[in-house]
């Protein structure tokens, strides 16, 4: 009996150790895991921000941008790049995502490979924007184009529409975003004789915004933790 017990013991050691020991490589794996995620997703802001670094200098860049926002979940909207030009204002949400994308103008919910459900950012980015408009004047509000910009290693499968330059609303790879931004501005230089935002007001806006960004880390590291939160309760 007392050696039953002892076996039963030991076996019971072994388990937890061997739980324990695949708890720690799980673990592992998913700080690994979360780390390259991190380090691509810096890369891939690199390459952003060395595109943006070629636009006109009469053309003003704001970047990792968080304002507050009462009605975001959060109570923050955090932007990733806002370019302020004659011809209008890019909002820009970058995605870091690896596969097939599937989307509309119209669908709340867009997937990754057809399986791995976020929230359409179009949509995302409409809420950005609109959470800018509250530091600026109103005079401004039309002047806004959206551009969500997803990494060469997806694919896209959505509305045409957004692909096309005549939009407002646009889905493009990074390695598109001058491209896109100065094709869209042609477009607009054609339809407008004179240019939309003088350089006083563009500043304006900028240091607007610039007042309006929230640098304190700790604000910012609960923002974010906030967000992975929602995320993991979904």
């Amino acid at each position: 009996m007392f050696l039953n017990i002892f076996k039963k013991k030991e076996m019971n050691k072994v388990e937890k150790s061997a739980q324990q020991s695949s708890e720690t490589k799980n673990n592992g794996t998913k700080q690994q895991q979360e780390r390259i995620a991190t380090r691509k997703g810096e890369f891939g802001e690199y390459k952003i921000d060395i595109q943006l670094s070629q636009l006109p200098k009469e053309y003003r860049h704001l970047s990792d941008l968080l304002i507050k926002n009462p009605k975001s979940a959060t109570g923050f909207s955090q932007i990733d790049h806002v370019i302020i030009t004659p011809y209008g204002i890019f909002v820009i949400e970058t995605k870091n995502y690896q596969g097939t994308i599937y989307g509309g103008i119209d669908r709340k919910t867009w997937l990754i490979n057809g399986k791995f459900k976020m929230m359409s950012p179009i949509i995302q980015n409409y809420g950005h924007i609109h959470a800018i408009k509250n530091y600026i004047d109103s005079t401004f509000h039309q002047y806004f184009i959206s551009i969500v910009s997803f990494t060469k290693r997806c694919t896209f499968k959505i509305d045409q529409e957004l692909r096309k330059i005549q939009s407002d609303e646009l889905v493009i790879y990074d390695i598109e975003l001058t491209d896109f931004i100065n094709r869209k501005i042609a477009v607009l230089k054609l339809q407008n004789k004179n240019p939309l935002l003088s350089i006083i007001e563009i500043e304006r806006i900028y240091n607007a915004l610039s007042k309006a960004n929230i640098l304190y880390p700790d604000t910012r590291k609960q923002h974010v933790d906030n967000i992975q939160k929602k995320s993991n309760e979904h």
